[in-house]
């Protein structure tokens, strides 16, 4: 990489999204978090829920509540509605296999959060747009270069057209977490570099770290 071709960050850095493993054990998972949760500045959790059942999903995000919406932090489950009107989370996460974001937005309210995947489909994203989505994901966990490089265009696409905030997600690190800042993405979603990391405390603060943002 050139100095030419070399990421410069934006004034306003993108904020810190946060994936949970899918279907976290709270007892295990719990002090991880908190120590992650104090190292860096952190926007938004969203609970995967993995293969966790209803009941199960409920007692963990219970278990995790505190420690998130206590600092502040917006707490999200993805593809549950109903849990999250149910335990007074900050909203839902969907996307086009979930349910609907305006059945979403009907279960949790108007002043809650409801989240929208469409991967990297324009149209999709703009139909969400329409219905009401709070933010639009584009991306996903597993992408080829290729598809990395998609991403990065349609988020500079959205930055120029539209106002609602945009999410990227894929599998950002340290190392190329500025890339997505610099393409216009409001939020960066990071987890499994973050799970997978031997002190995911240290990880997440090298991401704050190339963002300029502060604990």
């Amino acid at each position: 990489m050139t100095a030419e071709t070399a990421p410069t960050m934006p004034d306003t850095p993108p904020q810190l999204y946060l994936l949970t493993p899918p279907g976290p054990d709270a007892a295990e998972f719990l002090p991880v978090l908190e120590r992650v949760l104090d190292a860096a500045a952190v926007a938004c959790v969203l609970l995967l829920p993995g293969d966790l059942g209803d009941d199960e999903l409920r007692r963990e995000a219970e278990r995790l509540r505190d420690a998130i919406q206590g600092r502040d932090i917006a707490f999200l489950v993805d593809g549950r509605p109903e849990l999250a009107a149910a335990l007074a989370l900050d909203g839902v996460h969907t996307c086009p296999a979930g349910p609907p974001v305006k059945a979403c937005r009907a279960t949790v309210g108007k002043d809650a959060i409801v989240g929208y995947s469409c991967r990297n489909s324009r149209h999709a994203a703009m139909e969400a747009g329409e219905a009401g989505a709070d933010y639009i994901v584009f991306g996903n966990l597993v992408s080829t270069p290729e598809e990395t490089d998609e991403t990065l265009e349609h988020l500079r696409w959205w930055s120029e057209m539209m106002e609602i905030p945009s999410v990227a997600l894929d599998r950002i690190d340290a190392g190329n977490a500025a890339a997505f800042a610099d393409a216009g993405a409001d939020f960066l979603a990071i987890g499994p570099a973050i799970w997978e990391a031997v002190d995911p405390a240290e990880a997440i603060r090298a991401i704050a770290g190339k963002l300029g943002l502060n604990a």
